[in-house]
């Protein structure tokens, strides 16, 4: 099988709503929308994002995303409204989450300053 791109999906159940949390979180509008109820976001970071309207399994979604610094991340993320919970740190990183407006969990992932390959 040769793979070409692979997409993470999220539901949810008002793409208005979900369109502008996902544009301010990205900093950009979508890529396309390739259909009635889909839009995507192409190479976040080398990532590609779906969301897709589904209300019965709206809120039911995870996603996880690298990020270099928590502490810069949460700073903006305050500015948009947003608050970071559940944070925790541990022996590969820290991580700290936060909800779209269906309920989708993102959690963010900061890796440990010191490598594993040594």
């Amino acid at each position: 099988m040769r793979i070409q791109r692979i997409y993470a999906a999220l539901a949810t159940a008002s793409m208005d709503r979900a369109e502008h949390f996902y544009t301010r979180l990205f900093e950009r509008e979508p890529d396309d929308r390739p259909m009635d109820g889909l839009i995507q976001w192409r190479g976040i970071a080398g990532a590609n994002i779906q969301i897709f309207y589904d209300k019965e399994h709206a809120g039911s979604g995870r996603l996880t995303v690298v990020v270099p610094k928590i502490d810069e991340v949460r700073k903006t993320l305050e500015k948009m409204g947003l608050k970071l919970t559940g944070e925790l740190e541990g022996d590969y990183g820290r991580i700290a989450q936060l909800a779209d407006p269906d309920g989708n969990r993102i959690t963010l992932a900061e890796p440990p300053s010191r490598s594993f390959n040594s």
